[in-house]
């Protein structure tokens, strides 16, 4: 994959705590750069597998994620909370039931097509919305209160969230992630390279500068 050597790919979900905690571990390496390393954002729907026909989740599907799978999710996002200093963060168990993040990733898609400039403000927005604040980012009144507190039209948001041709258009964007192999979240590319995962700093300055 091409990109600009000032860009670093990350595909995410707005539900995926690795995804929040692998941003945290991107800052922590920007700080240590000299130039920007600009973020070249790609959805993901984690939730593929169990969406039915009409989009919605279908939490009977079995996805093979027992209650062990998640217990050691939580293992994990706790040991990383205190590597990457991210005490803020709630606990999986914190956060409002089902959400699901389709109608944040269309307003997101939206605002990183039409106003560039401003995705990244309001992309940590969603994030800390969720998983600071505990709120329900598929509610389309909470991303319209997003927006706004980002000096984003929240009513255009709430405009760009039903718009069945963007939201066609944000599938085909998950169908290309899976074309391009990327079987999880986050997965940052840098240079044809990749890494999966919420991985240190240290693992990112050597996907990027191959040190």
């Amino acid at each position: 994959m091409a990109q600009n050597e000032d860009h670093i790919t990350v595909y995410s979900d707005y539900v995926c705590p690795f995804c929040y905690l692998g941003r945290r571990s991107l800052e922590e390496y920007q700080q240590t750069r000299d130039g920007d390393l600009e973020i070249d954002w790609h959805p993901f729907d984690l939730r593929s597998q169990k969406r039915g026909p009409d989009g919605e989740i279908d939490h009977s599907v079995d996805d093979g994620k027992d209650e062990a799978y998640f217990d050691q999710v939580r293992q994990n996002v706790a040991r990383l909370k205190d590597e990457y200093d991210a005490h803020e963060m709630l606990d999986l168990d914190d956060l409002p039931e089902n959400v699901d993040s389709f109608e944040a990733q269309v307003a997101s898609f939206h605002v990183n097509e039409k106003y560039p400039e401003q995705w990244f403000a309001f992309d940590e927005a969603i994030f800390e919305a969720l998983w600071i604040d505990g709120r329900d980012i598929g509610d389309i009144d909470v991303l319209a209160d997003v927006a706004d507190a980002t000096g984003l039209d929240g009513d255009e948001i709430r405009t760009a969230v039903v718009d069945e041709q963007l939201r066609d258009r944000l599938r085909d964007q998950f169908t290309e992630a899976q074309q391009n192999g990327v079987t999880g979240v986050p997965t940052f590319v840098y240079d044809g390279y990749g890494a999966r995962g919420a991985v240190s700093p240290e693992q990112l300055e050597r996907l990027v500068e191959g040190t």
